[in-house]
């Protein structure tokens, strides 16, 4: 009778775990998920990560120009989501158009927001490291301006997150950039970067770029990840980006 107590036990925890390890995996993204994906801009534009990019484009513009390290996180996003695809190339180019178009226009946030939440209305953890993802990229450069500011809130708001959720994320992301690298010292921003000061200029901005790459926050990644995840990368970059302006300032570049 022990023995059978202890089997049925056994069964149960193996059980729960195998529920939560689903459960985790359901917020996942893998290649699994888009083997069957036929390609074109409509399917990809009505797709959560192509929703997502367009989103991504608006809040990018949101101050009025996409800068130098926003781009490169960019970049890096494009590379990230188009691997998931059966034609990275193809993926890739067609998330660039969406991109391109969407950060252009300012009549359709609410719309893609809501198409956004309406597919992954079920999926609380997804639709949270998106938002996270969005004010990551508001606060990489350190600057948090207005227009960013009541573009996160529209589009918080839309995804079904209270205000004081959202203040709690820019809280957390916005306390990195008070103790970034730009009160540091030149030779330690030099270091930072792995550098030497009698680097060329297209060497700086090729560190620069690796180090962006290496260290930039994976919005995949991040679906399985720990809260902590997105908080890292985003003091990280921040500080490559800060020694990053720090000497090309003293450049004069």
């Amino acid at each position: 009778m022990t023995q059978i107590i202890l089997f049925i036990l056994v069964v149960g925890v193996f059980y729960w775990i195998f529920r939560g390890y689903s459960h985790n995996q359901a917020h996942v993204y893998s290649k699994n998920q888009f083997r069957s994906f036929i390609l074109s801009k409509e399917s990809l534009m009505q797709s959560e990560l192509g929703l997502f990019v367009a989103l991504v484009a608006k809040v990018a513009k949101a101050d009025g120009r996409v800068d130098e390290l926003e781009a490169e996180l960019v970049g890096n996003m494009f590379n990230d989501i188009s691997a998931l695809f059966p034609d990275p190339q193809g993926t890739k180019q067609l998330l660039k158009e969406i991109f391109d178009i969407e950060k252009q226009r300012d009549d359709n946030l609410e719309t893609v927001a809501q198409q956004l939440y309406h597919v992954l209305q079920n999926d609380t953890l997804k639709r949270q490291k998106m938002l996270e993802f969005l004010v990551n990229l508001t606060y990489i450069d350190g600057v948090l301006s207005h227009s960013e500011e009541t573009m996160l809130r529209r589009i918080a708001s839309i995804l079904r997150f209270h205000d004081d959720h959202l203040s709690q994320m820019m809280e957390r992301f916005g306390s990195f950039h008070r103790h970034s690298v730009k009160e540091s010292s030149i030779s330690q921003a030099y270091a930072l970067l792995g550098i030497t000061p009698d680097v060329s200029d297209d060497a700086l901005k090729k560190a620069y770029r690796a180090l962006v790459r290496e260290h930039h926050p994976d919005i995949i990644k991040a679906q399985g990840a720990s809260d902590e995840y997105l908080k890292a990368a985003t003091e990280k970059v921040q500080e490559i980006n800060a020694a990053y302006e720090m000497i090309k300032k003293t450049r004069g570049i």
